[in-house]
């Protein structure tokens, strides 16, 4: 790790804990254990959609160490909604720890603890279920029939929601081309190395440790209190080292079941799934059926848009409304649209659990608009970056919604960098390949927001303080998630500070010492939000820092200067104090600590934005893709750690590319999942990975911290219609159905 005091904003010092993930010493939670450990595994259910009618434990409770089994008639039936993360907010409640209505193929049905994980398993396997089939709903359009068999109260359409400005259905009318497209978006595992784990620990008490290595701490605290019936102060949450999420640890699925099960017996209980289980019975990406219909005149002018989107959410709410509205807000933000309406279905079925996952939503909005758009492009004869760049926002445009400024928006320059860095023009007029292996090339632009001003409470609390030996202790409920957030953090601190990055400390978020935080480590929040607090708090310290040094120094503060831990005139470069000076004599003569605490709520919700660019070849005669050349540009404000930005790009890239062309948890007729594993699902590796070239635009953002804004979560967003422009660019096809697996290519190569 770099050890200079100033010059950390856009350097690329490693991350905080790279030794110990190096070297193996890092513990993660399935590393851990307590003195009297039980081991929980669970009964999921093996048909999409039924009541339970008898559950015969006799043979399982004749496995050695089985210490109890829990049913749905033995636990408490609270409903509640793990995507709710703050008090107040108003969500669908219809999930329990257990059920007796199956409603998907995975849907937790009982639950085994014993002293090993192997006599749990065992004796998981004896439990003999009867089940009353009932008709599996799988088609998200077939949800919509009233007639549908409701797998919660009366209907399987849940929700809708309509969002407008102008009169899109006039500007229709008078359009010199409408182009009309349908795409269909998939369920996505999120692939993360660490399967779920959770880790309860009950206390004499009655009290509750969780250990979990979730996205948002407060989130599980209040989860597992309400699930439970506890209340708040009985639950403490600590935050394991997190082996990856991207949205899968965002919402407690394990936690308020093991919370019940240490709690009804008393002892430490560890639930650990395997893959397959993470796999079918957590959460997934929200599967999308989009139609949008572009109308433009004939200078190549978009004049309205028409956008229907329907959400398939799985067999529980989660944030299914969230995500439906989430899409809609981010379509009014990239291109000058005077007339656009948006409307959203979400909808019940028997199916993996949609929940959380990067982008949240994103990558299905912008796949089905950056589709369409090429289509609209290719109606007019028009060049697709030269399309796009007619109708871009520009920095400081409203958004027709809220009247809101997108910010300082630079998506112009992302495409026109990239275009120039990929040798678009070249490649997109290279006459089409008569062969088997036809080359194409393709783009698409996206926006993204920077958390969840105006539209929930965020805010977050930090706590700053110097410490006798010269070290910044700095308390928040961030998490690492894998991703260099606390590296992040210490970065912003020392830069404002002027210390050296290893004299930044950040212990591990709990909420029995960690302030609140209103969101956690979710929404594209973290850099624009928790990283403005830490500069906020930062800066406030400093200024506490100056005064006691210019007492101690006999000067004005205005005299002095601050470099490594050290304060002095400037005038007089010899005379020093050292920060651990400053902070014995805050203690021992002022009678306080060179500490502060500051609550920061976000200044707004600028827009990120990106534009990506595909080279590909495909072949024709069995629909392989492989992958050529590929350019990601990103307007991000500020880059604070440049290596954690270009990572964060390139490992998006990767799960975009999945989406595009091989990643789909896929349903049979009867709900049941037919590629629950990873020898089943394919994920991108490392050889189909193409040459990823960044670019960054860093022109500043003003309520960002050094001006920097997200990239995390947008960076994966415009891959997937990247691929697909480029893949229809290559044949001449029309694919809209999502991922572009080979047989799908060849079934559009013969018109199928």
């Amino acid at each position: 790790m770099e050890s200079r005091a100033q010059g950390h904003i856009g350097a690329s010092p490693v991350i905080h804990d790279a030794r110990e993930k190096a070297t193996g010493t890092l513990r993660y939670l399935n590393d851990m254990g307590f003195p009297g450990l039980l081991h929980a595994k669970l009964v999921l259910s093996p048909v999409a959609h039924a009541r339970i009618r008898a559950l015969d434990l006799s043979e399982a409770e004749q496995v050695p160490g089985v210490a109890a089994i829990f049913t749905p008639w033995n636990t408490p039936r609270r409903p509640y909604n793990s995507h709710k993360w703050i008090q107040g907010m108003d969500v669908v409640r219809d999930e329990t720890l257990f059920t007796d209505h199956a409603r998907f193929w995975g849907d937790r049905i009982a639950a085994v603890v014993a002293d090993s994980r192997e006599a749990a398993e065992a004796a998981a396997r004896r439990i003999r279920i009867q089940y009353d089939e009932l008709p599996a709903v799988v088609d998200p359009q077939a949800a919509l029939n009233p007639a549908s068999t409701p797998l919660h109260g009366t209907s399987n359409h849940l929700y809708h929601k309509e969002m407008a400005c102008g009169d899109a259905a006039a500007a229709m009318a008078g359009a010199y081309r409408v182009a009309e497209d349908t795409v269909e978006t998939p369920k996505v595992h999120h692939g993360a190395m660490e399967t779920h784990v959770c880790m309860v620990v009950p206390d004499p008490s009655g009290g509750l440790t969780v250990y979990t290595p979730c996205q948002v701490i407060f989130q599980v605290q209040l989860i597992v209190a309400e699930a439970l019936g506890m209340p708040l102060d009985r639950v403490r949450v600590v935050k394991t080292p997190t082996g990856g999420s991207f949205g899968g640890k965002s919402q407690p699925v394990l936690e308020p079941v093991t919370a019940f099960l240490a709690s009804a017996l008393g002892r430490p209980v560890k639930l650990c799934l395997d893959r397959a289980e993470s796999m079918v019975a957590t959460r997934t990406r929200h599967k999308t059926i989009t139609t949008v219909r572009t109308a433009v005149d004939r200078d190549g002018r978009i004049l309205a848009r028409d956008i229907h989107a329907l959400v398939d959410t799985g067999a529980y709410c989660t944030n299914g409304e969230a995500i439906a509205m989430a899409m809609g807000k981010k379509t009014f933000k990239l291109y000058r649209v005077p007339d656009q309406v948006y409307r959203a279905d979400v909808v019940y079925t028997s199916t993996p659990v949609g929940g959380a996952c990067r982008g949240y939503g994103s990558p299905q909005i912008w796949a089905a608009t950056e589709i369409n758009l090429d289509q609209a492009a290719l109606a007019l004869g028009l060049d697709p970056v030269a399309f796009r760049l007619a109708n871009l926002v520009h920095p400081h445009d409203l958004d027709p919604l809220s009247g809101v400024s997108l910010g300082n928006a630079r998506i112009i320059d992302c495409v026109t960098t990239g275009s120039t860095l990929f040798h678009w023009d070249e490649r997109f007029r290279r006459p089409r390949d008569p062969g088997r292996w036809a080359q194409g090339v393709g783009m698409a632009c996206c926006a993204h927001g920077n958390g969840y001003q105006g539209a929930y409470p965020d805010f977050i609390t930090v706590d700053l303080r110097l410490d006798g030996d010269g070290r910044a202790l700095l308390k928040g409920a961030f998490h690492d998630l894998g991703c260099g957030t606390v590296t992040t953090m210490m970065q912003i601190a020392a830069e404002v500070l002027d210390l050296d990055l290893d004299r930044v400390v950040v212990p591990g978020a709990d909420t029995l010492v960690s302030p609140f935080d209103s969101a956690g480590t979710q929404a594209s929040r973290v850099t624009f939000v928790v990283g403005g607090a830490v500069q906020a708090a930062a800066q406030a310290l400093r200024d506490q820092l100056l005064d006691c040094a210019a007492t101690l120094l006999g000067r004005d503060r205005g005299d002095l200067a601050l470099d490594r831990g050290r304060a002095f005139p400037r005038d007089e470069p010899h005379r020093r104090v050292t920060y651990g000076d400053c902070a014995v004599h805050a203690q021992s003569v002022c009678h306080r600590p060179l500490e502060v605490q500051l609550t920061y709520e976000s200044p707004g919700n600028p827009t990120s934005y990106g534009a990506h660019f595909a080279q590909v070849a495909v072949d024709r005669l069995t629909g392989r893709v492989r992958m050529l050349d590929y350019v990601a540009v990103h307007d991000i404000g500020q880059a604070i750690n440049r290596g954690f930005v270009e990572g964060q790009i390139q490992g998006s890239v990767q799960m975009g590319m999945g989406m595009a062309l091989s990643e789909e948890l896929a349903v049979d007729a009867s709900g049941r999942v037919l590629n629950g594993r990873l020898s089943r699902y394919t994920v991108p590796n490392a050889p189909e990975m193409p040459p990823i070239r960044v670019a960054l635009i860093e022109a500043g953002e003003e309520l960002g911290p050094f001006g920097a804004k997200s990239v995390g979560e947008i960076a994966t967003v415009p891959v997937a219609p990247a691929i697909i422009n480029a893949v229809n660019h290559a044949l001449g096809t029309r694919i809209t159905t999502l991922p572009a697996l080979p047989e799908r290519i060849v079934a559009a190569l013969n018109g199928l």
